[in-house]
């Protein structure tokens, strides 16, 4: 009876720990952005006096709708919301929705394994692997500044994109993929409705999820010094400020050792 209940304790201890280790931890508290820094970039083409009046209270956010409090991005100039802390091995979950106002295009990426500073990526983020939020182009993979990853792709048209049995290619700066690999199918919402992003990292290796479906998968991850690769297996998260206003009402993140078995 001792050992049978010693058993039960075992079970439940380990039940505990297992869910535990499943639970999402917040990153976008609801309340306010004390744990993220800021950066505002570069004028988006066309708009030099919103970049001048921008700041970053005014580009990033909390405002309550519906009942619920969002992480507003204005879009009205290119900029960059980051958390303040590198992450590795991880499962990242965001929820976000296009708004109303739009300046150049529906544009924004979430971006990840970013080191270094500001401003090597197009005058504005760090450098990073880009999951593209951009509309229309949800999940591509976006080499911002000096990454490097190695994705499998099949040529179609002019484009290069994500087959899991294509050609494995070297994507980055002067790379033979090129600095885009398109994702391998469409799985975006309409405007106006609210798209979950799911990021999924081990080691050098990251899927791109758009709700519930695998449509990107990069490997080797690194970063080209002096056109050399360093592997890269974590950074920072950021999110990009690009030309169109986006809500964002979840952003969690949780340890993970394994890929989930149906991606």
């Amino acid at each position: 009876m001792t050992r049978n209940l010693s058993l039960l304790i075992v079970l439940a201890l380990s039940l505990s720990l297992n869910a535990h280790a499943q639970k999402m931890k917040a990153l976008f508290n609801g309340k306010n952005l004390s744990n993220w820094e800021f950066f505002i970039g570069t004028a988006l083409t066309g708009f030099d006096d919103l970049k001048e009046k921008a700041t970053p209270e005014s580009t990033f956010s909390v405002v309550e709708q519906n009942n619920e409090k969002l992480l507003r991005i204005s879009g009205d100039a290119n900029a960059s919301i980051a958390t303040k802390k590198a992450y590795k091995n991880y499962h990242f979950r965001m929820e976000f929705k296009w708004g109303d106002d739009v300046y150049t295009t529906r544009n924004s990426g979430l971006l990840y394994h970013s080191v270094g500073d500001f401003g090597v990526g197009l005058d504005t983020w760090m450098s990073s692997i880009e999951l593209q939020l951009m509309h229309g182009n949800i999940g591509d993979a976006y080499m911002m500044g000096d990454p490097y990853a190695e994705i499998p792709v099949e040529k179609e048209g002019d484009k290069l994109v994500y087959a899991a049995n294509g050609d494995r290619l070297a994507f980055g700066n002067d790379q033979n993929g090129g600095k885009i690999a398109r994702k391998d199918s469409n799985q975006e919402k309409a405007v106006g409705e609210w798209n979950v992003i799911d990021l999924y990292c081990i080691g050098q290796k990251a899927l791109h999820v758009v709700n519930g479906v695998k449509v990107m998968e990069c490997d080797n991850i690194g970063l080209l010094v002096n056109g050399q690769v360093q592997p890269l297996s974590k950074g920072k998260i950021q999110i990009q400020s690009e030309g169109g206003e986006l809500f964002i009402r979840k952003a969690e993140i949780r340890n993970i050792k394994s890929f989930p078995d149906n991606l």
